[in-house]
């Protein structure tokens, strides 16, 4: 069993740029909280071996999100969930005045940075780099 504190400062930025604080992992799976700032679009990446479920818990935001079957742009406000698959490629940005906030869970659990490669997306990055 796993009990953790909120952590006070980020533990790390995503490969899309994202601040990234760690919550629980588990050999099966993670859940880390992801915070976008206002005005900030993360680099377009696709994982090689780890799905997610998104969260988003306050702030607006942007994904646009392609696999095999086609490609769409969803709006992201507090209380909408969404997956990304493995192998879909996603990029995704902060539109609104405030920080975009969500709660990210992978499975299996986050292998490290080079589990995601950095492809081209809709909209051009200005996430600052990892």
């Amino acid at each position: 069993m796993q009990t953790r504190p909120f952590p006070s400062a980020p533990d790390a930025r995503s490969p899309a740029g994202a601040e990234v604080r760690h919550l629980i992992e588990v050999e099966t799976g993670g859940m880390i909280h992801s915070t976008v700032p206002p005005g900030q679009v993360n680099r377009a990446t696709v994982h090689a071996t780890v799905s997610e479920f998104w969260h988003i818990l306050s702030g607006e935001g942007q994904i646009w999100r392609r696999d095999g079957t086609g490609e769409e742009t969803t709006v992201l406000t507090a209380g909408v969930s969404i997956d990304i698959p493995v192998g879909t490629a996603f990029q995704y940005r902060c539109t609104g005045a405030e920080p975009l906030k969500l709660l990210c869970i992978t499975m299996p659990r986050w292998p490290g940075d080079k589990e995601a490669t950095v492809i081209e997306g809709p909209w051009a990055p200005t996430a600052p780099e990892g």
